[in-house]
């Protein structure tokens, strides 16, 4: 597992506990969106959100994205609120080998 930046961490967490969206690069673009899940999946420390606005490489927003943090630059709390826990499309959720925080409903 890579080890992660304390201040992404801590920006992280704070923005799932007070539900608010960030800003943040990821593979050269920038995204906005609400973080949802963080922990470790398939020993790797990932970020699931619901990305409404910024870039994507396949252009369709918004959508769900499965981001690797170890990816993840110049990331920012916005002041931008968000409801809370979305429905999957799929109606599942994604396997996680640990959780470390969650939004709430």
């Amino acid at each position: 597992m890579v080890e992660v930046p304390k201040h992404t961490d801590e920006v992280i967490r704070a923005a799932i506990a007070q539900r608010r969206k960030i800003r943040f690069c990821y593979h050269g673009k920038e995204r906005i969106a609400e973080p949802h899940d963080y922990g470790i999946q398939n020993r790797q420390l990932r970020l699931l959100v619901y990305q409404t606005g910024g870039q994507s490489k396949s252009g369709t927003l918004p959508a769900w994205r499965l981001i690797d943090v170890s990816g993840i630059s110049n990331l920012e709390i916005l002041p931008e609120t968000f409801a809370g826990n979305r429905p999957a499309p799929s109606g599942h959720h994604h396997k996680w080998d640990q959780v470390f925080l969650r939004v709430a409903s």
